[in-house]
């Protein structure tokens, strides 16, 4: 049997983290609530391990009423009280009054373009960035699409998504396919950027 090769960031000893990365990591993301999770989740991540947030995303999933904005924005001050009790999730009280902040913003997006996807797909032209990036220390930190996302994002309030965490969040939404070239998985989602 032929050994997939995946990309290099990671040795993918950990059967959550290779799931993550074979089966939705650059997978494009258009649905608003599916988008909602990625930024509660990135935003979250900020200065962690990506695998801290993954090993506890099913705990935020119940925490953060499925990812739901509406009723993630309808948290008062005792749900937050809650969830920073809640040793289930990340339990930094910044991050989680900026999700809970965050999906009221969500919501305002929404009102003026119809959709969130409709919004932060404009800052790629409406279909997936192709990279190709020959090795994991290609990879930027941040790209000019990322910061200008950040920089609208903050002026709309949103709080924990500097350009950094937007850029994961493009990469892991599929906004840019950041798998490298030798990756399995890059020619895969190249089929997306023909839409």
């Amino acid at each position: 049997m032929k050994l997939k090769i995946r990309c290099g960031w990671n040795s993918f000893e950990d059967d959550l983290y290779r799931a993550y990365h074979d089966d939705e990591w650059g997978v494009p993301v258009y649905e608003d609530d599916k988008i909602f999770e990625f930024l509660v989740l990135e935003s979250a991540q900020a200065g962690l391990s990506w695998i801290t947030v993954l090993r506890k995303r099913e705990n935020y999933r119940k925490a953060f009423a499925g990812f739901d904005p509406v009723k993630v924005s309808q948290f008062n001050p005792k749900d937050i009280q809650r969830l920073l009790e809640n040793p289930g999730i990340i339990r930094n009280r910044l991050k989680v009054e900026a999700a809970v902040s965050n999906a009221f913003r969500f919501l305002e997006v929404q009102k003026e373009f119809g959709t969130f996807a409709t919004y932060i797909w404009g800052f790629v032209g409406g279909k997936p960035m192709v990279n190709s990036r020959e090795t994991v220390k290609d990879l930027p930190a941040v790209t000019p699409e990322s910061q200008a996302l950040a920089i609208d994002l903050k002026k709309r309030g949103f709080k924990f998504l500097g350009p950094t965490v937007v850029y994961a969040h493009m990469q892991a939404t599929g906004m840019v396919n950041d798998h490298t070239v030798d990756c399995f998985r890059y020619k895969e989602l190249c089929k997306y950027s023909k839409r």
